[in-house]
């Protein structure tokens, strides 16, 4: 056998010794998420990410950090959010809601997108299919709007004596559009009036609420937008100011006053998205990785509002609640 030259004998032995180097400053690189939300209960989906991304085995400030975007409600904001994070070269953007997500892809190039969107992906033009997204953009799928009309069901069950509903919406958000459609055939087939306040801004909103006259509308109502859900606490306040009942489409807000809520659990889904988050991180392309669903969906009533209001809930209906907050 021919002995090795002192030369190869050398790269060889470096090599040897460099390999496990090599891997260990791989394992040590930090893997940056950047997240963009409008704020609000879209918080504690951050919250389930951070479980989530704990229970797979990483720690943050070792293995991951978070650069949270919280644009409070200003869809304006999102483009720019998008692009500063992708020129700071985050290795992947997680979104919550479908605007944000859409704006947040029509404003980068290259950089991953693990979402969150309550209204179908595919219809919207995020991902070509559930089951290969193509791109790169890939997440989790609620019922955000197709559960408005079963809101208003239940709102109307609640008060069989409902004739007139209030919602706002951001006419400027391409989700509200079928939210709202859903919300006008349910109202139609209810035999309710819906009073819609386009609102184009949180300020807006504010307007809106505080302008408020009594007789106005019988309930408060919302339709598929992030950016009122966003501000969920407004409408609560206000729902309280003016004694009226609130249906908000998360279990939040509700203990603070609402009259009830029907929709998903955004912690949940925080800890699911997870679980793409990290495939992406091990090399996975997020086009290759299914879409999928949120399917668990959460009815909770306060009591005590109901009372307050002189409000009676039927029993059936009780009896449906995930939640009842006395």
């Amino acid at each position: 056998m021919t002995a090795l030259g002192p030369t190869l004998t050398g790269v060889l032995i470096f090599a040897l010794f460099a390999a496990p180097f090599a891997v260990e400053a791989q394992q040590a690189r930090v893997y940056r998420i950047g997240v963009i939300l409008q704020g609000g209960p879209y918080y504690a989906a951050i919250d389930g990410l951070r479980d989530g991304l704990r229970e797979l085995g990483l720690e943050e400030g070792k293995q991951f950090v978070l650069d949270v975007r919280d644009t409070k409600g200003d869809l304006t904001s999102v483009d720019a959010a998008a692009r500063s994070l992708e020129e700071q070269k985050v290795d992947l953007i997680y979104t919550l809601a479908t605007s944000v997500t859409l704006a947040a892809k029509r404003a980068t190039k290259s950089v991953s997108i693990v979402f969150y969107a309550g209204t179908d992906p595919v219809t919207v033009g995020l991902v070509e299919s559930f089951s290969k997204p193509g791109g790169r953009l890939t997440g989790i799928h609620g019922h955000f709007t197709d559960l408005t009309a079963k809101r208003l069901e239940l709102l109307k069950e609640m008060m069989p004596g409902l004739h007139r509903i209030l919602t706002f919406y951001n006419p400027d958000n391409p989700a509200v559009r079928q939210s709202l459609e859903i919300a006008r055939d349910a109202a139609r087939h209810l035999k309710l009036e819906l009073v819609e306040r386009p609102v184009a801004s949180v300020e807006a909103l504010r307007a809106g609420l505080r302008a408020l006259r009594p007789g106005e509308a019988e309930a408060l109502f919302l339709v598929a937008d992030a950016m009122v859900v966003s501000h969920e606490e407004l409408i609560v306040d206000a729902a309280r100011a003016k004694r009226l009942p609130a249906m908000l489409t998360s279990k939040a807000n509700v203990a603070k006053g609402a009259l009830a809520s029907y929709g998903e659990n955004y912690y949940v889904l925080g800890r699911l998205s997870a679980k793409h988050i990290q495939r992406v991180r091990l090399g996975a392309h997020p086009g290759d990785l299914p879409v999928e669903q949120l399917d668990r969906l959460y009815f909770v009533i306060n009591l005590k509002t109901a009372k307050t209001l002189g409000l009676t809930i039927p029993q059936s209906v009780l009896a449906r609640a995930d939640e009842v907050i006395e």
